[in-house]
């Protein structure tokens, strides 16, 4: 009787642009036989931001014709409006990202999953994933598991490439921000700006950011500067 041993299915999943006051959330999962790692790794596999932008574009391009399947969901600044302002500390943008993370995985259907944590609290987040899965699924949920996981790193390249695709057009259309991030100088300007002639905020700029929310509401300042920025990794729940 002849054995057939199948390699195991490994998944990667990651995000790009958390942090940033303007445009998407990008979360990738990418699949793997597992005998396709090392090749990850030989074509230079990790980090996405350890990477340069040409060569992270040309890598993405690369990951997708390694991989058995690539899921990518794109979470609007509405949206990430929608559960930031909600009054409940422990369905913010931890859970949504959680949630969305879980539905790529379902999809891609893994053996194993390497995520690089969108909680502080790692069990959590791999209970909350754990309750949308349709079958037993390994996962390994650390911080900074792109730059330790070839899976991981790949979903971190494919992610950001598409982000910044994103961020381009955003920024063909609107004006130079720059990076969309909170703390970039250029970014800030840019809202600055863009508030000072309007009152409303548009759908490519997250309203529940404190660098936003000044703009929007300036008597309320010293109040939503006491909370925990949402844009904070390590302080959202």
């Amino acid at each position: 009787m002849n054995i057939v041993f199948c390699p195991m299915r490994i998944a990667g999943v990651d995000e790009a642009g958390r942090g940033c006051v303007i445009g998407p959330l990008v979360i990738a999962g990418t699949l793997f036989d597992e005998d396709a790692l090392p090749i990850l790794k030989e074509i230079g596999v990790r980090d996405s931001k350890k990477i340069i932008p040409k060569k992270r574009t040309k890598l993405a391009e690369k990951i997708k014709k390694i991989a058995l399947d690539v899921n990518v969901v794109e979470i609007q600044p509405s949206v990430i409006d929608k559960v930031v302002f909600r009054s409940h500390p422990l369905r913010r943008l931890n859970y949504l990202e959680t949630m969305i993370m879980a539905k790529v995985i379902r999809e891609l259907d893994p053996d194993v999953v390497y995520v690089d944590a969108p909680d502080v609290d790692n069990k959590r987040c791999i209970t909350q994933i754990s309750s949308v899965l349709k079958k037993e699924v390994d996962i390994i949920c650390e911080h900074k598991a792109d730059d330790k996981y070839p899976s991981t790193g790949a979903s971190s390249i494919i992610a950001k490439v598409i982000r910044d695709q994103r961020v381009k057009e955003l920024r063909e259309k609107y004006g130079d921000f720059n990076s969309g991030y909170a703390h970039d100088e250029k970014t800030q300007k840019f809202i600055s700006e863009y508030f000072s002639k309007n009152k409303k905020c548009p759908d490519f700029i997250r309203a529940s950011w404190i660098t936003v929310q000044r703009h929007l509401n300036p008597l309320k300042q010293i109040t939503l500067e006491s909370l925990h920025d949402p844009s904070q990794k390590d302080q959202e729940g």
